[in-house]
């Protein structure tokens, strides 16, 4: 649960508050992806809303977008989480699943 904030450069015109019309939201949904750019890339190409591009900020690389009712999905990967674990030892995952993971 995110307790709220002001804008952020990813969400430059969002304000997480108790919820009033306008550029204001109360809740948003957050998904994780295993390749932000490839989710961003595919799902722009079938049409989705983004407010900003995927931007890195340390530990995860994130950005939003809005459903067909205009209710707010932040979509993000980890990054920083997986410091200090050798690239090596990270699971793969296969093209094939990369796609499934973004298409649901």
């Amino acid at each position: 649960m995110n307790p709220g904030g002001p804008p952020t450069p990813d969400k430059p015109d969002i304000s997480v508050v108790y919820y009033h019309p306008g550029n204001t939201t109360s809740m948003f949904m957050n998904l994780r992806v295993a390749d932000i750019q490839a989710c961003y890339e595919e799902w722009r190409a079938k049409g989705a809303e983004f407010v900003t591009p995927p931007i890195d900020r340390g530990a995860e690389i994130r950005c939003y977008m809005r459903d067909p009712d205009g209710y707010l999905i932040e979509v993000g990967q980890s990054t920083g989480m997986l410091k200090g674990q050798r690239a090596a030892k990270r699971p793969r995952i296969s093209q094939a699943e990369l796609r499934a993971v973004c298409l649901h």
